[in-house]
């Protein structure tokens, strides 16, 4: 297991430096640059070439890659071109708020698929059964946007109960968080609900049942115990996806998180920022698969980690 967690430490090097290559080489080829997007006061050509200069525009785009990669080693992300200020300064700013709106949709995420999972796996065919489908389906197929837009028309407009712009408060953290966590939720009801359905047929609970034991020690533990183990492979992704993938939702509701940052980078071209923001994501993405996969092998004994 410490030779094969080594293993997968080391490869995060290559992974985020793919990462870097392909995001630098789509940002590089994307029209325009960080200077013509003030259509109503372009800078003078001599301004553009001065400014280039200046952020090692002007020097080839592989030779502007290593001295990105040179600089990253020594964890300095530069300075936002649009911005002037230091890109780990906007960063550090950014990201408490995007990790507590994450984690808050986590947490919504888990306290309402693991129960509702479990409930209608154990009451198959009943009325709660079809609930949990209904909310599985519909949660996984109504992109969060749209919802957003539902939920703001009618809880903020209409009926002016809950604030829809900004962050900071109880009020203000309600929406976002109940928006952000309806894909994850939905999704995990559904893993949760056909891995109950699937342990409750084994052999081994039959002969639990056949034993004597009450069905409340059948349930808690055997079937739960062996159940939530694929649940758990997909927690650490879904936690990941939650945390990077919130920049929607910080945009529609103006939450002050990295994710908004990272959409008005990809609008303005402010590479330094695209960069650091994408490496920083897929850190988080490839580190939540490899905890995924250690917590995977000590919860299922039956797993080996060959060489």
């Amino acid at each position: 297991m410490l030779q094969y967690t080594i293993r997968r430490i080391l490869l995060i090097i290559p992974t985020l430096f793919f990462v870097a290559l392909i995001t630098f080489t789509l940002a590089k080829m994307a029209p325009g640059s960080p200077f013509d997007k003030n259509p109503d006061k372009p800078p003078s050509q001599a301004t553009i070439d001065r400014w280039n200069r200046y952020y090692g525009l002007d020097k080839p785009v592989a030779e502007q890659f290593a001295m990105w990669l040179g600089n990253v080693a020594r964890f300095d992300f530069g300075v936002s071109i649009t911005r002037q200020r230091p890109v780990a300064d906007i960063i550090g700013q950014g990201f408490p708020t995007t990790a507590q709106l994450g984690l808050q949709a986590l947490f919504l995420s888990l306290a309402v698929a693991l129960p509702l999972g479990i409930v209608s796996a154990l009451r198959q065919n009943t009325i709660v059964d079809y609930a949990s489908l209904f909310f599985a389906t519909i949660g996984t197929t109504i992109p969060s946007f749209v919802i957003a837009i539902f939920f703001i028309y009618i809880f903020g407009v209409g009926l002016r109960l809950l604030p829809f712009v900004g962050w900071g408060t109880p009020q203000h953290m309600i929406m976002p968080t109940v928006i952000l966590s309806l894909g994850s939720a939905a999704f995990l009801t559904r893993i949760t609900r056909a891995s109950m359905l699937e342990a409750v047929r084994q052999d081994y609970v039959r002969t639990a049942r056949s034993k004597g034991l009450r069905e409340q020690v059948v349930i808690v533990g055997h079937v739960l115990k062996n159940a939530l183990i694929p649940v758990a492979t997909v927690v650490g992704p879904a936690a990941a996806a939650l945390i990077t993938g919130s920049f929607i939702i910080e945009t529609i509701f103006s939450v002050p998180g990295i994710g908004r940052e990272y959409i008005r980078s990809i609008v303005a071209l402010d590479y330094p920022v695209i960069m650091a923001t994408t490496l920083l994501y897929a850190f988080f993405i490839v580190v939540a698969n490899l905890t995924v996969d250690l917590v995977y092998g000590m919860l299922d004994p039956r797993i080996k980690v060959g060489k």
